[in-house]
């Protein structure tokens, strides 16, 4: 399609005095054909735009809710462990409780084998006192038999001191069993339930500590459902997001169609010998171009630089940059002189943005003077305000870059920093050095 309007616009240019006859595209109506292509290259350059932000953003999007799932994830996770340890005491206080049962058992037989000794130290205790008296007897009797009696006297007296030893002893018992057994009654209270049936403090305190873990089990049973549940919606949601994604990158290649139509158009029309609007940018880049190529070639001529250094591609990073900017060995050679090119060209026209040289890669060594302030703190301001020595290597900054014909006009949306943007026309024509391609010189204004 776009061959044949080649072809017609050509066929109107070079027609006989016949031809000149029949009637032929007017300088009007290619102006019109030009403004109206112009248009539609903008609004395909907008909705390009909105649909690549709107990608990037579902694609982001979708990355965070990827992520907030893996994490709500980790939640579930932790929520299953606090279940198994929660499962885990409530056995241990079964265990508990087994065991006091038991302890209450052996509490019991403690008491009933407190009380045996009790009650044989008391019979201990009678019976030694029995003896002592029996001993005493005895020592009476001994002494009123005189001298035969001494001897037996003396057994009695030993006797009755032993009773009476006993006799402490078994009281000492008694009183020991006595502390034991109020002890060991209170140790009872604490575990057993009292006459009214109620809980000991110490059976108590397991009900408490069981009835707290349940609690606790079963908010992290809720809490482990709940956020299965979240994460699985969220992961349907970062699918469809992601689908949307491919959607958008499929609508964004269909206005990237439109817009290289609208912009073939415009070229052809700007191309096609019939002056248009954009007719004095095109000769004046081309020309800013040519002049260049020659300055270029005088200082490879002149030893000022080499072709090496010139088409230097190394570009190295400079520390402490945001956006990144990058040396190369011909940025002194450019900083000397591009500036007086390019800040000429600013005065064309009041809808000039900016003018300047890129390489094949897209690196702009030297921007205009108002966009090449020293880098801050702020990167959002940094990219607004220093964009030289960076390299824009976007679909019209790379195809400014390599377009060997004799001009390209492209429609785009400019990154004006701080998420404000400018539709505009981007006009490039080749630099060349001694035959070599080596990139182009842009003009960016506007509509």
């Amino acid at each position: 399609m776009l061959m044949a309007f080649r072809r017609k616009i050509r066929s109107g240019e070079s027609g006989t005095r016949a031809d000149e006859a029949r009637p032929s595209i007017s300088a009007s109506t290619m102006n019109d054909l030009t403004r109206q292509a112009s248009g539609l290259g903008k609004h395909a350059a907008e909705l390009n735009g909105l649909i690549e932000d709107l990608a990037g953003d579902s694609a982001q999007r979708s990355e965070s809710i990827v992520g907030l799932a893996g994490r709500i994830d980790g939640v579930v996770g932790a929520n299953l462990e606090i279940t198994r340890a929660t499962d885990a005491s409530r056995a241990h206080v079964a265990e508990a409780r087994e065991a006091v049962a038991k302890v209450g058992e052996g509490v019991a037989g403690v008491m009933a084998t407190l009380r045996q000794v009790a009650a044989a130290a008391n019979e201990i205790t009678q019976i030694a006192l029995q003896t002592r008296l029996v001993a005493f007897n005895a020592s009476v009797e001994a002494k009123r038999a005189g001298e035969a009696g001494k001897g037996f006297s003396v057994v009695a007296d030993a006797v009755r001191d032993l009773a009476a030893k006993v006799e402490e002893s078994s009281k000492q018992i008694m009183g020991t069993v006595g502390q034991l057994d109020k002890r060991v009654g209170e140790l009872n209270q604490e575990i057993h339930e009292d006459e009214q049936g109620n809980e000991s403090p110490f059976q108590r305190a397991l009900t408490q500590t069981e009835q707290s873990v349940g609690a606790i089990a079963s908010a992290a049973r809720e809490n482990q459902a709940s956020c299965a549940e979240v994460a699985t919606a969220m992961r349907a949601m970062a699918s469809e997001m992601t689908e949307m994604a491919r959607d958008l990158g499929a609508a964004r290649q269909t206005t990237l169609s439109f817009l290289g139509v609208s912009e073939s158009l415009v070229e052809l029309t700007a191309d096609s010998g019939f002056e248009t609007d954009d007719t004095p940018f095109i000769n004046a880049v081309t020309a800013a171009a040519q002049e260049i190529s020659e300055l270029f070639e005088d200082a490879v001529r002149t030893g000022a630089i080499s072709v090496e250094d010139l088409f230097d591609e190394q570009y190295a990073p400079m520390a402490g940059t945001n956006p990144q900017q990058y040396m190369t060995r011909f940025l002194s050679l450019t900083d000397r002189l591009l500036p007086d090119v390019q800040e000429r060209m600013l005065q064309l026209s009041p809808k000039v943005v900016f003018c300047a040289a890129v390489d094949r890669n897209g690196y702009l060594p030297t921007h205009n003077l108002k966009f090449s302030k020293p880098q801050g703190g702020d990167p959002v301001w940094n990219a607004a305000n220093s964009r030289n020595r960076r390299i824009f290597n976007d679909r019209t900054g790379l195809a400014a870059g390599r377009n060997q014909r004799r001009f390209l006009l492209q429609t785009y949306r400019r990154d004006m920093g701080a998420g404000n943007y400018a539709l505009m026309k981007d006009l490039s024509a080749p630099i060349r050095v001694e035959g070599r391609h080596w990139g182009g010189l842009r003009l960016a204004y506007q509509f």
